[in-house]
């Protein structure tokens, strides 16, 4: 049977692209043919060879099944709605337009799009997942009539144990600071400026031995990391660091020298970087916002209240309690059995059975 993915842009290293090359890993081990489609492909990677073809290079057929990774308003949407192989829908959610700038009618154009080829896409759809139950919902109450299922994002865990960069890890091994990490793209619907006023608060009034790693891209964020640069002044904090786009090893590196994670995004359809902090041991403080609460699944400290009072209070009280400490990171441990990679796949490929 012949199974392929198909998706706008195949990203590098994001967590989209990293689960549509991991379930095509999945299905080649399972015996089935298959393929990755997309428009646009990272050149980094080119090591997957015809693995990964542009969608130009797609012939449709009845015989084979399509599964359509949702997550922006794209022209690909429609081309996918009118084909007539099976379409299976994962949907990754789409950023409310609430949380994107003005001064960028195309990112405006992307979610408005996005949210009606929601609708066009469940007309065709054989069955439909998201990647958590909040997605899920979504799908029904764009009125969705096909099956719809939870299909976690499938998590290469073995590449964490990838060598960390020894130049970062060398910079802090013997720092004693309190090291708040946060990791996820610099954009609005992630509340990085929260993130920074609470850090600020923590500083200030319980420990100014401390440091805040940010650590995502900000390069396609315009206006907001500027405005993050500027309410830094405002604040008035020391050592927020913003790291950039960095390879990889450079963020495994972050991750094994953070003492503390904090999450107040308002809008996440999953939120990878909750399952990478407990995957590293690292203690997890997050806001209790759309999918947040569902990915955590009690393995953190889940706020109703994220004023920077709140939060820094939160941080030191988790800083100065050992036993609260260890609680919060073995939770971690418990909850990621939820998302073993051998868990999912075999949950993925009875999907495949079950609707094919």
């Amino acid at each position: 049977m012949r199974i392929v993915q198909m998706l706008p842009s195949l990203g590098y290293g994001d967590a989209i692209g990293n689960d549509v090359l991991a379930l095509d890993g999945a299905m080649r081990e399972a015996g089935y043919d298959t393929c990755i489609y997309a428009v646009n492909i990272d050149s980094r990677l080119a090591e997957y060879g015809d693995r990964i073809k542009p969608v130009s290079e797609y012939v449709d057929s009845p015989a084979t099944t399509v599964i359509y990774h949702l997550s922006i308003g794209d022209a690909l949407n429609r081309f996918a709605a009118s084909l007539t192989a099976r379409i299976l829908i994962i949907y990754h959610n789409i950023t409310p337009l609430h949380f994107l700038y003005p001064e960028f009618p195309c990112s405006l154009s992307y979610s408005l799009q996005g949210r009606d080829d929601i609708g066009l896409l469940g007309k065709k759809a054989v069955a439909a997942f998201g990647d958590s139950d909040f997605n899920r919902r979504e799908l029904v109450a764009a009125g969705y009539t096909c099956p719809t299922e939870v299909l976690p994002i499938l998590i290469r865990f073995p590449d964490y144990e990838k060598t960390p960069s020894q130049e970062v890890m060398e910079r802090y091994q013997n720092d004693t600071a309190v090291k708040v990490l946060f990791t996820g793209r610099m954009s609005p619907n992630k509340c990085i400026h929260d993130v920074m006023a609470a850090f600020t608060y923590y500083q200030r009034v319980c420990n100014e031995d401390s440091k805040l790693f940010l650590v995502g891209f900000y390069t396609d964020t315009r206006p907001y990391y500027p405005a993050l640069k500027r309410y830094e002044e405002q604040l008035g904090a020391k050592d927020i660091m913003f790291s950039g786009h960095i390879p990889f090893d450079q963020i495994l590196a972050y991750y094994r020298s953070a003492d503390i994670f904090v999450c107040l995004s308002e809008h996440e359809g999953f939120c990878v970087p909750l399952v990478e902090a407990m995957y590293f041991g690292i203690p997890i403080i997050a806001y209790d916002s759309t999918a947040v609460g569902e990915t955590l699944g009690g393995a953190g400290l889940l706020l109703q209240d994220k004023s920077p009072e709140v939060v820094g209070e939160a941080i030191d009280l988790v800083m100065k309690d050992p036993a609260l400490r260890q609680r919060l990171i073995d939770s971690g441990r418990e909850r990621l059995k939820y998302f073993d990679n051998e868990r999912i796949k075999e949950q993925f490929l009875g999907y495949l059975k079950k609707y094919l």
